[in-house]
C-alpha cells in the first residue's frame, strides 16, 4: 500500500505534532513553501527541508556527484538569509555565500511543462556549484543558463552523450565541461554570445549605398537642360509635353 499524505503546516513549522508523526512513518517529505511560490520559484520546493530516502537510489552517478553539495549549500543559504534579514553586517565570505545561494535558487526555477533532460541539469548545477555564476548579475542568470546548455549541446555534444549513455561523470568529461563553461562565460560577459552570426567565409558585409545627389537623382531628361537643380521642369519641356 502506497500513501501520499498532504499536510498543511502552521507557519512552516515541521516540528509540530502531526508533521513529525507523519514524517516518522514515511520514506521522506517534499516541503512546499508559500514564500518561494510568491517569489516565482516554481516548483516551490524547499530543498533544505525536503528529504527523500529512496531518491538517491534512483539518481544516476553523474547527478549524485554534481548535485551532492547542492542541498547543503541551499540549506546554509536559507539560514544565512534569515540571519541577514535582521540587518546584521556580514563579512565578505557570508556575502559571497548569499550571492551563490541566490543564484543556485534561481537555477532551480523551471517553467511549467518544460522538462529538462538530466544531462542538461548536470551542466546547470555544475556551473552554479563551482562558482561560475558568482559574478553573473542576478537578472542574467536564467539567460546565461539557457545559453550555456545550448552552447554545450553545439560545441561539446560528447558531454551530453556520455552522461546520457554512461550515466557517470569521469575526470575527462569534467575537464571538458569546465572548458566549455569558461569559453561560454568569456563570450557571454564580453557581449559576443548575443551577437548575430558572422558572415560566411569569402563574403564581406556590404555597407549601405550613399544617397544620390539631388541633381543626379531628379534629372530625367536626356540633358541637364531639361530640368533645373530643384527638380522643377523647364518651360520649354512643359510646353512640348503638353
Amino acid at each position: 500500500l502506497t500513501a501520499l499524505p498532504v499536510i498543511e503546516t502552521k507557519e512552516g513549522d515541521l516540528s509540530a505534532y502531526i508533521p513529525t508523526n507523519v514524517i516518522s512513518i514515511t520514506d521522506g517529505q517534499i516541503f512546499f513553501e508559500a514564500n518561494l511560490f510568491y517569489q516565482g520559484f516554481r516548483p516551490a520546493i524547499n530543498v533544505g527541508t525536503s528529504v527523500s530516502r529512496v531518491g538517491g537510489a534512483a539518481q544516476i552517478k553523474a547527478i549524485k556527484k554534481i548535485a551532492g553539495p547542492l542541498k547543503i549549500e541551499l540549506a546554509q543559504y536559507r539560514e544565512l538569509a534569515a540571519f541577514a534579514g535582521f540587518g546584521s553586517d556580514l563579512d565578505k565570505a557570508s556575502q559571497a555565500q548569499l550571492a551563490r545561494g541566490a543564484r543556485l535558487t534561481e537555477l532551480l526555477k523551471q517553467p511549467q511543462f518544460s522538462p529538462i533532460p538530466v544531462e542538461e541539469q548536470c551542466v546547470s548545477i555544475y556551473a552554479g556549484s563551482n562558482k561560475f555564476l558568482d559574478d553573473i548579475p542576478m537578472d542574467q542568470v536564467v539567460a546565461f543558463d539557457k545559453g550555456l546548455r545550448e552552447y554545450v549541446g553545439v560545441r561539446a555534444p560528447e558531454i551530453y552523450e556520455h552522461i546520457r549513455t554512461k550515466g557517470d561523470f569521469p575526470e575527462e568529461i569534467e575537464q571538458a565541461l569546465r572548458k566549455a563553461i569558461q569559453e561560454y562565460k568569456d563570450s557571454f560577459t564580453s557581449g559576443e554570445a548575443s551577437l548575430p552570426e558572422a558572415p560566411a567565409a569569402g563574403t564581406t558585409a556590404q555597407a549601405p549605398a550613399p544617397a544620390a545627389p539631388v541633381e543626379e537623382a531628379e534629372i530625367t531628361g536626356d540633358t541637364a537642360g531639361d530640368s533645373d537643380l530643384t527638380g522643377a521642369p523647364a518651360e520649354d519641356s512643359t510646353t512640348q509635353e503638353a
